[in-house]
């Protein structure tokens, strides 16, 4: 399992939950107890632009700190997939969050779509021909279901069940359906119990984790990784962040 991290991340770049000062020192005490860091390369246009149009490019670089850390998120992002792409699995620790960001707007947190970029630049230097693209936060991912949603070599998938035992359910026979070349996760952990969404717990979290691993293991040569979304309860962000790694690592 490669972490990648850097320390830019908890700059307060903007005035929202997700860049809050102290949202990531939990987690990334937890994690790096357990895991070398890998820092990561920031994104550059060339990058972005698989994705985004120039205009809204230009309109986040208008902001110098939020478009250095929006680029460095997207970088890490990038990191891991390539990380998965070699058979390893990967987990960006980044902020700002992406999945809420389309090609030209953008609401909710996110700038730039971390996972879009991503999986776009892996498509575009063919390492993979499909990905299916997993969504376990709490709110539904318009941003890269609006990028994708012409694309019919990435799937993706996000659930609306409240149910902890439904939503989990969905998920396992949801990824029965799809041989996809990578796994590709937008990790929000605002599901749970002590955060916004109140549904699920550590226990839930491993198992999301579990099942995920399960899936690239069997069907695309353990190619698995997941990039940080929502999630604001420190100390909860950092048990359930270390749970889904656990539960990736065990299966």
């Amino acid at each position: 399992m490669k972490i990648y991290f850097h320390p830019d991340f908890l700059k307060h770049y903007a005035f929202d939950p997700a860049a809050e000062p102290g949202r990531l020192e939990p987690a990334l005490a937890a994690l790096e107890r357990k895991y070398p860091l890998h820092e990561p390369q920031s994104a550059v246009e060339d990058d972005i632009l698989l994705v985004h149009t120039p205009r809204h490019w230009l309109s986040i670089a208008k902001d110098q700190l939020l478009h250095h850390t929006a680029l460095l998120a997207a970088g890490a992002a990038k990191a891991a997939a390539e990380t998965a792409a070699g058979g390893e699995h990967a987990f960006a620790l980044c902020r700002p969050p992406g999945h809420h960001a389309s090609s030209d707007s953008c609401w909710g947190f996110c700038y730039y779509n971390n996972i879009a970029v991503a999986v776009s630049s892996l498509l575009d230097r063919k390492m993979i021909d499909s990905a299916l693209i997993v969504d376990f936060d709490l709110h539904f991912g318009d941003g890269t279901a609006n990028i994708f949603k012409r694309n019919d070599a990435v799937f993706f998938w996000h659930s609306r069940e409240s149910a902890p035992t439904l939503f989990l359910e969905a998920l396992e026979n949801d990824l029965e359906k799809y041989n996809p070349n990578i796994i590709a996760v937008s990790a929000g952990f605002d599901r749970g119990v002590d955060d916004w969404g109140g549904m699920l717990n550590i226990k839930h979290y491993h198992r999301i984790g579990a099942l995920l691993a399960r899936s690239a293991r069997q069907k695309c040569g353990n190619r698995l990784f997941a990039v940080l979304e929502g999630g604001y309860n420190p100390r909860a962000l950092a048990a359930n962040i270390e749970a889904f790694l656990q539960g990736m690592e065990e299966e």
